[in-house]
């Protein structure tokens, strides 16, 4: 694996390359980073060069202003950079929450430098028939973080989006010096989430019209275990939205990583589709 950075308006931003093939961008959600696709990039690198990348304000991606909120648009024209710095062919992207927000965004203003997103239970609050309710909830979230701090604002997040009651499932073996390292990055980048994170990805609401032109091709990705949750809810109406029936994916939310391999089978049949 190789580690580049590149400068972009505003930050500069750490992506990881491995593999070879076409090229896969896969942009991650919420706090987490690039580490986060670990075991499902191991699995996909005989077939594609992977391109993981911390969005800004995340981990390694350092943005010169901390202090702005999150911005879709900047994030779209971040992805679009970082696909022409590789080459002069389009990417499939792999986006994951709030990283297919950000796929989408791409898509909507950058379609030429787009083969096929794959935006995997993208959390577009807006395309929700109780949105207003639903965005209200995420102003308590920012609210409570700000009043007791992140351990309040992330249960208040989670009650929301329909994990709070999940109680994660056992590591099958210890976590890895990496898995360790990228838990603390992680978790360092929980404030920047809830203070200027979780309301603009959140409520942005994806040009529909630009993405239904055909180009490029959309697929929305829902989790097989899913069912209740928040971020299925979206994707259930973003598909509809444009026309198209969701496509099952192994897992939860995040099936990239409780099942890789599968989750990396069902990926590449997409794109190949």
């Amino acid at each position: 694996m190789k580690t580049e950075t590149l400068q972009v308006p505003g930050a500069q931003l750490y992506y990881e390359v491995q593999g070879s093939g076409p090229v896969l961008v896969m942009i991650p959600g919420g706090p987490t980073d690039a580490g986060i696709f670990a075991a499902v990039t191991h699995v996909l690198a005989d077939r594609y060069t992977v391109v993981a990348y911390d969005p800004r304000g995340n981990s390694r991606s350092v943005p010169d202003d901390p202090t702005l909120d999150q911005d879709p648009n900047v994030h779209g024209d971040d992805a679009a950079a970082l696909i022409a710095a590789l080459g002069d062919e389009p990417a499939y992207v792999l986006g994951s929450s709030g990283g297919a927000q950000i796929g989408l965004n791409l898509a909507a203003r950058h379609p030429s430098l787009v083969r096929t997103l794959v935006a995997h239970e993208p959390p577009c609050i807006p395309l929700l028939p109780d949105a207003d309710e639903v965005i209200a909830g995420m102003i308590e979230v920012e609210a409570a973080y700000h009043r007791e701090g992140v351990p309040a604002g992330m249960k208040r997040f989670e009650e929301l989006i329909g994990m709070g009651e999940n109680e994660p499932a056992p590591p099958q073996q210890p976590p890895t010096p990496e898995q360790m390292e990228m838990f603390g990055r992680i978790g360092g980048n929980l404030d920047f989430f809830l203070a200027h994170g979780v309301r603009p990805l959140s409520g942005y609401a994806p040009d529909v019209e630009a993405l239904r032109s055909g180009q490029p091709r959309i697929v929305v990705g829902i989790g097989e275990t899913t069912e209740g949750q928040l971020a299925r809810r979206t994707a259930i109406a973003l598909a509809g939205r444009l026309g198209v029936e969701p496509v099952v994916f192994p897992g939860d939310h995040g099936g990239f990583t409780t099942a890789a391999e599968p989750f990396a089978a069902k990926l590449d049949e997409v794109l190949r589709g």
